[in-house]
């Protein structure tokens, strides 16, 4: 059997969504930007996309920027709202220590430009609190930057009560809400975002295509500088193909959000409650306050790579919340920051469902993950000392 359980990486292409990207592709091949009729017939589509998108945000048309995806948005509103307050003395950003690298990086790069960054901790569920970043709001600060729902454990983010404070403070506040949006209901002025980043193959898009929202008034400077596309926020001629199929998935993703999340969260249920019956495993993050397809776990005594190459063979598609599998020798900094330690966060796995799984196909990784981490383990020289008493056990 074959298992696809890696769709918080990337999701399937819709069906009508494909449809949506070869007929514009091929029906409103203008450019935008020009003034003749075949180039307004695709201005017309852009337009149309813009405001449909919006809606599905609760957001204005004006406040919808077009990008390459989810990284580049989350770094043009950091990059922008910090530089903003700068100009006005303020050089501290709060965010949080599980933010995934388009953010983390985009902060390290203003670290590096003299800002002051503060990351806020998580409890061992996986969340951060509210006070935590009431304590941290001062007046120097120029953004609060805070996830939705993490990519990794899928733990979901008290952002509304975050913002809320922000707001309070007059403090511009953004949220990456890549793993989000059409998984969750997600309305900007609900949530009291002042930005907000998406990425279209998370719920079904093509990849390469995403969308920033930037509330009227929010600072907002472009990274890519050229033509005046986008309002003059982000040159280069549009992808409309793209953002076409973007808008027809994100559509059809929230008109049946609240029947995929029943029942994508029920097969999460089942394989959490399964995977709980390995010995020294823990799952990561709150069991409930997560996203519907997403099951974390950790496995003592193996080595998440090993496990993931293991599960490939037996037709399963998976990751790690190592980012060992990316080069690096370090464990997750998102389950570091919950408290797993460097020897049991690297025996990591991540299987995350949606709509396209089955009971079925729950049942074989309930039948194939146990077979495989038994085999590692017994393959391990680290188990052997943990069950001769060498070592001691920590899950």
């Amino acid at each position: 059997m074959k298992v696809y359980a890696d769709n918080a990486a990337t999701t399937r292409l819709r069906p009508e969504a494909l449809r949506a990207y070869t007929e514009t592709a091929t029906e409103f091949f203008g450019n935008p930007s020009s003034l003749h009729s075949e180039g307004q017939r695709a201005k017309e589509v852009l337009e149309d996309c813009r405001a449909r998108m919006a809606k599905a945000l609760g957001a204005l048309p004006r406040e919808i920027v077009f990008t390459s995806g989810g990284s580049e948005a989350d770094n043009q509103a950091i990059l922008s709202a910090a530089r903003a307050g700068a100009q006005k003395g303020k050089t501290r950003i709060v965010s949080t220590a599980i933010e995934h690298h388009a953010v983390l990086h985009a902060l390290n790069r203003l670290k590096r430009e003299g800002f002051t960054i503060d990351l806020l901790p998580v409890g061992t569920d996986g969340i951060v609190r509210a006070a935590d970043a009431e304590k941290a709001l001062g007046e120097d600060v120029c953004l609060c930057s805070v996830m939705l729902a993490n990519n990794e454990i899928g733990t979901v983010q008290p952002v509304k009560e975050i913002a809320a404070l922000c707001r309070a403070r007059k403090i511009p506040f953004h949220t990456d809400a890549v793993q989000a949006v059409g998984h969750l209901n997600v309305d900007v002025n609900e949530l009291g975002a002042d930005y907000l980043a998406l990425s279209a193959h998370k719920f079904g898009g093509p990849r390469g295509v995403g969308a920033l929202y930037a509330r009227t008034g929010a600072p907002l400077s472009p990274l890519v500088e050229g033509g005046a596309q986008e309002r003059g926020k982000r040159a280069g001629t549009e992808n409309l193909p793209a953002i076409a199929a973007m808008t027809v998935a994100l559509e059809a993703a929230l008109a049946t959000r609240p029947e995929t999340e029943a029942y994508v969260s029920a097969l999460r249920d089942r394989l959490i409650d399964g995977l709980s019956r390995i010995p020294h495993c823990a799952l990561n993050g709150d069991r409930t306050r997560r996203l519907a397809g997403n099951v974390s776990f950790c496995f003592e005594g193996i080595e998440g790579e090993s496990l993931l190459l293991l599960l490939d063979d037996k037709g399963v598609s998976a990751s790690s919340g190592s980012a060992c599998t990316s080069g690096s020798l370090d464990p997750s900094h998102v389950l570091l920051a919950i408290g797993r330690v460097h020897d049991v966060a690297h025996g990591s796995l991540r299987l995350t469902l949606n709509e396209e799984n089955t009971k079925e196909e729950v049942d074989y990784l309930l039948t194939v993950v146990p077979e495989v981490v038994e085999t590692l383990r017994n393959m391990s020289p680290v188990w052997r000392d943990l069950t001769e008493g060498k070592r001691k056990f920590i899950l």
